[in-house]
């Protein structure tokens, strides 16, 4: 049996509820389908350390075969999200380490990103205040970005002579805002406004800081009542197909979506509709 931080969780391919998982460095909460994760050290704008990372990691791979967590909320404690590596906790340390041990804290840091990628939920960021550096990664790595006016977003790797490659960056945003906006951020690293970051795609909608958290869980919960077998199946094709060609990935889609219409949702669907009422989707 594999533990969780000391807790017993299922095999790989068998269910897991974790509900009752209780984090050690952040917050953690599952209601109605929808997980909670909250950084909670507010008072230093929810920088991350060693042992979040860690947490963070081992959380999303849990996630991908729990069976009670159908969409995730990640957000910041206070007024802001994320400010990025703890400066005394983790980058003093690095200065003082050899390459293995360098490159094991790097490679720790993707795996949180990997594990966000690899999990069928999808993810919702809500975004407020300071998003920089590995926080930038965080909500990168989310499949939705809600955000404020007064957000700001920076990929802050080269402000402290560091390649801005860092987690996967070079690869998502490009992707996401566009290979020119993503070099002029991860060259300069410089803060992208809210509204600047709403033109340029990285935000999906801005809110009003008291109403961003909400707002984002109620997408979260919509989500959740959806056929999430469904919206799995969309996480990893949207993942995969960044490296396949047109035709592999009209037969990936193919083959996605003929997996999905053997599902019993598929079959709710058909005869809601024949009723005329809404589909009660189940995830299976």
């Amino acid at each position: 049996m594999k533990y969780l931080h000391g807790q017993p969780h299922a095999l790989p391919g068998h269910g897991q509820r974790l509900a009752a998982y209780e984090a050690r460095h952040f917050l953690f909460a599952v209601e109605a389908g929808v997980a909670t994760l909250t950084l909670n050290r507010p008072e230093r704008k929810n920088p991350l350390t060693f042992d979040s990372y860690a947490e963070l990691r081992d959380l999303f791979r849990a996630l991908a075969t729990s069976e009670d967590v159908k969409a995730i909320v990640i957000a910041g404690a206070g007024e802001n999200f994320c400010s990025g590596g703890d400066v005394h906790e983790i980058i003093g340390p690095l200065t003082q380490l050899d390459m293995p041990g360098l490159l094991a804290f790097t490679r720790m840091t993707g795996d949180v990103v990997k594990a966000m990628r690899a999990c069928p939920q999808p993810i919702v960021a809500a975004i407020d205040g300071i998003c920089a550096g590995a926080g930038a990664m965080l909500a990168l790595a989310s499949d939705i970005r809600l955000g404020t006016e007064r957000s700001k977003t920076a990929f802050l790797f080269t402000r402290v002579g560091l390649a801005g490659c860092d987690m996967g960056a070079c690869a998502l945003l490009p992707r996401v805002i566009g290979q020119g906006r993503a070099a002029e951020l991860l060259y300069t690293g410089r803060s992208m406004s809210g509204g600047e970051g709403e033109r340029w795609g990285f935000f999906n909608s801005l809110h009003a800081p008291a109403g961003v958290l909400a707002a984002a869980h109620a997408f979260a919960a919509d989500l959740a009542r959806g056929p999430t077998f469904a919206h799995g199946m969309t996480k990893k094709m949207l993942q995969q197909e960044w490296n396949m060609g047109v035709d592999e990935a009209i037969e990936a889609e193919a083959q996605a979506q003929a997996i999905c219409m053997a599902t019993n949702d598929f079959h709710r669907a058909y005869h809601a509709f024949v009723a005329k009422q809404k589909p009660a989707f189940e995830g299976d």
